[in-house]
């Protein structure tokens, strides 16, 4: 039996969710020695465990803040990449969004589970005494998921006035990041649509000049030494593939600690490189949640993919022969 070659996606912070709640207690079981190392190495450090966090009735204060979530959704998705049945799909490229950009590293080997939690833990815990800025989502396509050149020209050069960033390139919409003065500003100014602009809850200004001092002193916490060339390839925030053979070690550790983390993650653009450049047969989306799934369905929009050309077409190929298979869906996780 030829097998089907798919696209892995790895989620980034805002993924584990009140509805994603006891999520490893569920799925944990493929990777049941790492999530007992890593329950062990955060009691040591008198943190709780991820297991204790996953069944713990669910509060923003705890389960959505840095020192928490990331970890939580690391071992979310890497306990959900295990789940692949490898002799039935060739994996022949590993993207993430922002922070699902360390999960990437570890799934494409070139970090330990040891190493890619260490940055997962260290990123993540660096703002946990003050937050530097924060970041608002904003859509910049209409119902029917097609995107305007000139409205989003238009709400660019508010943010762009404001002071603000692009924080991400997110399908039908962009992340904002900047400082909370800045963020006040368009969150009263933006035309409201539904519930946004909408604050993130927890989240830092990630991926702006605002983390250059994160940056920074990430290169004096994190080793080089962690990384290795990648055995899959990989994609960056950028569009750029690190493949197993041409990778430069000390250029992939620089770009994860400086580029990645102080300017804009391109997730629209790494996802549109590994549609055209390895031509999928199937996107599977790891866990927690569903948080990626209508953001991939706008990129595929955008791209014209498979004849997507709207959220109707998305929504009904979803249904009769779905492109996109959602770990975090029941349904479409029995379809893997």
């Amino acid at each position: 039996m030829d097998k089907k070659r798919v696209i892995v996606v790895c989620p980034g912070r805002g993924s584990y969710t009140r509805e994603t709640l006891g999520y490893l207690a569920k799925y944990g079981k493929f990777r049941k020695d790492q999530i007992n190392w890593m329950n062990k190495k955060r009691e040591s450090e008198g943190l709780k465990s991820l297991s204790f966090l996953d069944l713990k009735p669910f509060q923003s204060k705890i389960h959505m803040t840095g020192e928490n979530a990331s970890t939580l959704i690391f071992a979310c998705s890497i306990s959900d990449f295990s789940f692949i049945d490898q002799k039935k799909y060739e994996i022949v490229s590993i993207i993430g969004n922002s922070m699902g950009w360390y999960t990437t590293l570890v799934l494409g080997n070139a970090l330990s589970i040891e190493g890619g939690y260490e940055l997962i833990h260290t990123m993540g815990s660096m703002m946990k005494n003050q937050t530097i800025g924060g970041q608002i989502i904003y859509p910049v396509v209409d119902d029917s998921w097609i995107g305007s050149k000139e409205k989003k020209n238009n709400i660019l050069s508010q943010v762009k006035s404001a002071g603000c960033f692009i924080s991400i390139e997110l399908g039908g919409y962009i992340v904002i990041g900047g400082e909370q003065k800045s963020l006040d500003f368009l969150l009263k100014k933006l035309p409201k649509k539904e519930h946004y602009p909408f604050q993130l809850p927890y989240h830092a200004a990630f991926h702006t000049p605002l983390l250059k001092p994160i940056s920074e002193k990430a290169f004096k916490l994190i080793s080089p030494k962690n990384f290795k060339k990648p055995s899959v390839p990989i994609i960056d925030g950028k569009g750029n593939i690190w493949s197993p053979f041409s990778t430069d070690i000390s250029s992939l550790y620089d770009y994860t600690l400086r580029d990645q983390v102080s300017d804009t993650f391109d997730f629209s653009k790494a996802m549109s490189v590994a549609l055209k450049e390895f031509c999928p047969d199937k996107v599977l989306l790891l866990g927690p949640g569903n948080s990626l799934g209508g953001v991939i369905g706008q990129i595929l929009i955008n791209n014209k993919w498979n004849g997507i050309i709207s959220k109707k077409y998305f929504s009904e190929q979803q249904k009769e022969d779905p492109f996109l298979l959602s770990l975090g869906l029941e349904d479409q996780r029995n379809l893997i």
